[in-house]
């Protein structure tokens, strides 16, 4: 977790949010940790699981969503919701193949299985004889 919020943190520091929450036009997203995995609260107003996509492009978790034209108070211009968060993170620490997403009231729930140490294919033990 703490290698991810550091990511986070640069990312956050380049556009002035904190290490455990960051800001869009769409809300604020909050991210928690446990022993299993970290779990990102991601609030997406006016989108629903058809306007959202998640995906895990090697190292960086890429969550878009975009929806429909909604006009203004009868106003022919029209604005589009629109999402688009690229969380670079360390892919030999989480489950990339396993990431859940689910779209709930507008927010989305994303869970990032971490690696157990003795899962890891870049931790080797040695016999000490």
């Amino acid at each position: 977790m703490a290698r991810l919020l550091s990511l986070m943190e640069d990312v956050a520091t380049q556009t002035g949010l904190s290490t455990t929450a960051g800001a869009s036009r769409l809300g604020r997203w909050v991210a928690k940790e446990d022993d299993d995995a970290v779990y990102l609260k991601v609030p997406m107003p006016g989108l629903t699981k058809e306007h959202v996509t998640v995906r895990a492009d090697k190292n960086i978790l890429v969550i878009k969503g975009e929806g429909e034209k909604q006009t203004w108070d009868g106003d022919d211009d029209s604005a589009v919701p629109r999402y688009n968060r690229r969380i670079e993170m360390p892919a030999d620490a989480y489950k990339l193949d396993k990431i859940k997403a689910e779209m709930k009231n507008g927010v989305l729930w994303v869970t990032l299985l971490k690696v157990k140490e003795d899962e890891r294919k870049d931790v080797f033990h040695v016999k000490v004889e």
